[in-house]
């Protein structure tokens, strides 16, 4: 058995898990689990996973890894995504913990209830919108140290994050505030295989 990936499509948790296994070049069976239909509440997935939460992979010998960050350091391991260096290694964990803590609650939050709630951008909580916008700037001050997150190379770090960065207009935000930010989008949509 290869590794089978169960995600939805509108999730970019669960799409960098799949550009991931894309540039790393494994084989893998894609498994459509449709959060708003409330398939990841099924006695079947949560078999699976009991969190009830996409993504969430089974390995080739069977065992199941759920949250997305944790699924990419395991499939990235000994690669080229991974820095060598201890200390640079621990700088793109830093950004990933981060990413799930600080950013995806409010830039992937206001996207989706903006896009799949059909809410309007005026009608966000206020903590949500000004969340937001700090961790785009957060991101628009450290690419001026770099072309990638942690230096001068892709890693997780940027894999991560982004996921949900590249989709901030989405939940209002404007990008052409980022202008760094935008380039890095650019560059990181050219090293992975991410096809809109």
């Amino acid at each position: 058995m290869g590794l089978r990936i169960y995600g939805d499509s509108i999730s970019d948790n669960c799409l960098k898990v799949k550009w991931t296994s894309e540039r790393l070049g494994l084989d893998y069976e894609w498994v459509e689990i449709d959060l708003l239909k409330g398939e990841t509440r099924t006695p079947q997935f949560l078999a699976i996973n009991p969190a009830g939460q996409v993504p969430v992979v089974i390995l080739p010998d069977g065992r199941p890894l759920a949250q997305s960050n944790a699924i990419l350091l395991h499939l990235a391991e000994g690669s080229d995504l991974i820095p060598a260096d201890a200390y640079a290694r621990a700088r793109m964990l830093e950004w990933m913990f981060w990413e799930q803590y600080s950013h995806e609650p409010y830039v992937a939050v206001a996207r989706f209830r903006v896009r799949y709630e059909g809410r309007s951008v005026e009608s966000l909580e206020p903590r949500l919108v000004e969340r937001g916008a700090a961790a785009l700037q957060r991101l628009e001050d450290a690419l001026a140290a770099g072309t990638f997150l942690v230096g001068e190379q892709l890693s997780l770090a940027d894999v991560a994050l982004v996921a949900y960065t590249r989709l901030a207009g989405e939940g209002g935000f404007d990008l052409s505030r980022y202008p760094r930010v935008q380039a890095w989008i650019a560059r990181v949509e050219a090293a992975l295989p991410i096809k809109d």
